[in-house]
């Protein structure tokens, strides 16, 4: 079967996602596709699960990797592209803005964030693409412009631990900025300038490599898991840069590679090992089976890199 045939005969999530970013589809073809994301498949199941008081899996986070708490089920909505817009969604994200807290910190609402760079980052994603801005970003743009490290990036990690940025961490807030530069077209000239620092400190490494020695940071970011969880991998880095719409950066020809390399005889992408933690249901097919995941964001990287 066509690879591209395959991928559509999956779930509205992928389906949308393949006419937009691979067929160049009309956008009312697209936007009808989208809209069945909160109504049919892994979308709408992941809706239903949402107790009354907003949480879902009890937590706002989830402790041990647990990957069942509203924060986790928010970037797979976003990540899905679950229409803000619809009824379902729409409700689903009043429900968190009104009842869920972060019951380490003060209570704070849940779009009001956290301390931690990776946290925040994801948590101003999830405010600006499904239309909870104010006060709360506000307060999460500042956090993090302070805590943007010398050399670029960011990291978790207290500064009495490491100076250094992580990969992981300094994703995490880019994919943050870029998501409110989008959603608030106005938005100052400081969040971008940060963000192509961040981008710049991955860039300057490759996106895998030690600066200097050259060698793989971490075997796991050679590792595509979907969906990502806070974990940096090269093809998310990569997803992340095309997303920008900037040209490819000569820089990015080795990481490409990595992805290439992947490639099955089938044209397809293998899925990769699951990410550690309990989730309700798995988004990928298991370890080492054809991903439409993986598959559908390494055709639309390559098609972007002209590759």
């Amino acid at each position: 079967m066509d690879v591209t045939e395959w991928l559509l005969e999956s779930d509205p999530a992928i389906r949308w996602q393949v006419m937009r970013d691979l067929l160049d589809a009309p956008s009312d073809a697209v936007a009808g596709e989208r809209s069945r994301v909160a109504t049919e498949g892994v979308g709408a199941r992941l809706l239903a699960l949402q107790a009354d008081d907003g949480y879902w899996g009890g937590d706002e986070y989830g402790e041990d990797g647990d990957r069942r708490g509203t924060h986790w089920i928010l970037q797979d909505l976003r990540r899905l592209g679950a229409d803000p817009a619809a009824p379902q969604v729409r409700a689903a994200i009043e429900r968190v803005r009104d009842g869920v807290t972060w019951r380490w910190w003060e209570h704070r609402p849940y779009f009001q964030g956290e301390v931690e760079e990776c946290v925040n980052g994801g948590v101003l994603a999830h405010g600006a693409y499904f239309g909870v801005l104010g006060e709360g970003s506000d307060r999460i743009i500042g956090m993090l412009l302070e805590q943007q490290l010398e050399d670029g990036g960011w990291n978790c990690d207290p500064p009495e631990e490491s100076t250094r940025s992580s990969f992981d961490s300094t994703l995490c807030v880019i994919e943050g900025f870029l998501a409110y530069e989008r959603a608030v077209p106005d938005a100052p000239a400081e969040i971008t300038e940060s963000r192509r620092r961040g981008e710049e400190y991955l860039l300057e490494r490759g996106l895998f490599r030690r600066r200097s020695t050259g060698e793989l940071v971490l075997e796991r970011y050679l590792d595509f898991a979907f969906p990502p969880y806070w974990h940096y991998d090269v093809l998310r880095a990569l997803d992340y840069l095309r997303e920008t719409g900037d040209p490819p950066d000569a820089r990015v020809d080795d990481a490409i590679g990595l992805v290439l390399d992947q490639r099955r005889d089938d044209e397809r992408w293998p899925a990769a090992k699951p990410r550690r933690g309990e989730v309700f249901f798995p988004l990928d097919e298991p370890e080492g089976e054809p991903s439409r995941w993986n598959t559908l964001r390494a055709l639309r990287v390559l098609r972007w890199a002209g590759r």
